[in-house]
This record gives C-alpha cells, structure tokens and sequence, in this order.
C-alpha cells in the first residue's frame, strides 16, 4: 500500500539530499571522476554484472523460485538508488563518482533491465517477457531528483560560497535525518508486505546486500581504486533503485508478487548500507587514493 503523503515526501527529501550534496560539491569533482575512466568502468562491471550475478546465486542458494526469484532478479538488474550519493559522502567515498554512476547506470539500464527480466522469466517461469521499460519518465526522474539539486547546490557554493558555507553542516544533518525518515516511511508504507514476506525473501535478500557491498568494495580494490572510489563502488552496488523495481513487477508485468523482493530489499538495503557506513567511519586506516585517484589530483 502507498500514501499520498509518502509519495510527495519521497521526491522532496530526496531532492533536498542532493541538493545538500551539491554544496559539498565542485565541478573539478566530477572532472576528475571522467578523467578517470577506470572508476567508471568498476562501477558499471559492479551495477551491471556483479549485482544480478550475486541475485542469481541468492535465488539457488535460498531456494526461491517463480515470481520470487523473478522479483530479486528484477531488483537486482534496476540501477543504484538515489540515496547511494548520500551514504557514499556519510561514509566518506567519492560523492562525485556515485552520483555520476548513478545518472549513467539509469540510462544504460534501458539496456540491462529488458533482458535481465526477460531471461530470469525463460529461466524460472519458462515464459519471456516483454518488458516496456519507462526510459522517459526515469531519465526526467533521475535529472529532477539528481542533476538539478546538485546543480543547485553547487551553483550556490560557487556564487555565494558565505552563504553555501554557513548552510553546509546544518543541511548535510538535515539531509542525515530525513534519510532515516525515508527509511521509517518505506517500512510503514509497506509494513504489511514485509512482515508477510520478510521471514521468506529476507534472508536472500541481506545476504545478497551484503555480498554485493564486499564485492564492490573488492572489485573496486582489485581495479586499484583508492578508499574512496572503493566506498563509491561498493555503496552504488549496494544501494538498488527498488522503486523501479516495483513499478516493473506490479505496473509493467502486473505481478505483485514479484514486487515483494523490491521491498523487502527497499527496507534491509538501507540498513545493510548503514552499517556499512558506520564500518568505514570506525576504520582509523589512511583513507589516501589509489593510484588511479592520485594520478588525477
């Protein structure tokens, strides 16, 4: 079930969240990120095949079959969620790679999400499925809830830096508190579905947001990222658009059934992700760049 004040908060929080990103932000900052193609390169290897690879594996191990197996395979081909831009600066990653990897891995998946589903349908439903992804409407929805409040938020750091100062602490606190409130307003909006569901898919599913945050931060180490590029990766991997997740299953293939992984997910990835990024504040270790980032500085 959703509520009306659920659906307009949602956009609202998560468009002052960025825009709070913005304010950290400089445009020498994503120049570096696509001065360096390698990062970019990590995170869409990460997004696009370790994350439905680990899916693929969680269905086996766990057993799902059917419209489930089918749900975290639709979850797992949807690209990162907005929100990973803010547990990527929390965590102290590369704000600028996440939120670039985000913005791109949404187009391309225009590509990756039909086959995904289409071949997770043949393989555990002996059915394809011809999958009308919305391009339209998640390229305006990634541009609204992304590039313009970031844009926003750097515009005013470069024109008024007193101002972009003064605001800085108190709007990434704001930002900090109206995520946990994203989180509480997932649960209770959904509340049903995952007390139903939660002992079912949940273990699947925290397994599978746990694999994949170590095996960003991994592949990102093995790819010679430093420790904010590997913080950006593993979060990215971690942290799945699950609203399009949904939208997929009950609004195109009209399976509730197969939205149900979506928002277990929705619930444990953010808690998964947290801990994550409690982890990696704890971590007294030097947190230098690799030499892929050092390279570019």
């Amino acid at each position: 079930m959703k509520l009306p004040i659920v659906e307009l908060f949602l956009p609202l929080a998560l468009g002052f969240i960025m825009f709070s990103l913005g304010l950290t932000l400089v445009v020498a900052d994503f120049r570096r990120v696509f001065l360096r193609p390698r990062a970019m390169l990590l995170g869409f290897v990460g997004q696009i095949f370790l994350v439905p690879l680990a899916a693929l594996v969680m269905t086996l191990a766990f057993g799902l079959g059917g419209e489930m197996a089918v749900g975290l395979m639709i979850l797992a081909a949807c690209p990162g969620g907005v929100s990973s831009g803010l547990l990527t600066h929390l965590a102290r990653g590369d704000t600028a790679l996440s939120i670039s990897l985000t913005a791109v891995t949404s187009i391309l998946a225009v590509l990756t999400v039909p086959l995904v589903v289409d071949a997770s349908m043949q393989h555990f439903m002996h059915a394809g499925a011809r999958v009308e992804f919305p391009l339209g409407s998640m390229v305006r929805g990634v541009f609204l809830l992304t590039t313009v409040p970031v844009v926003l938020g750097m515009g005013l750091r470069a024109w008024r830096p007193g101002v972009a100062a003064r605001i800085e602490r108190p709007a990434g606190r704001l930002a900090t508190a109206l995520f946990v409130l994203i989180v509480l307003a997932t649960f209770f909006s959904q509340r049903q579905v995952l007390l139903d569901n939660l002992g079912r898919v949940g273990p699947a599913a925290m397994l599978l947001n746990l694999a994949v945050i170590a095996g960003g931060f991994a592949l990102a180490a093995t790819g010679g990222l430093g420790r904010p590029g590997r913080i950006a990766v593993a979060t990215e991997c971690g942290l799945q658009n699950a609203g399009l997740g949904i939208f997929i299953a009950a609004g195109v293939l009209h399976s509730p059934a197969m939205a149900v992984p979506s928002v277990v997910y929705a619930l444990l990835m953010n808690l998964g992700a947290i801990a994550f990024v409690f982890l990696m504040r704890g971590d007294g270790r030097d947190a230098g760049c690799g030499p892929a980032e050092a390279a570019s500085r």
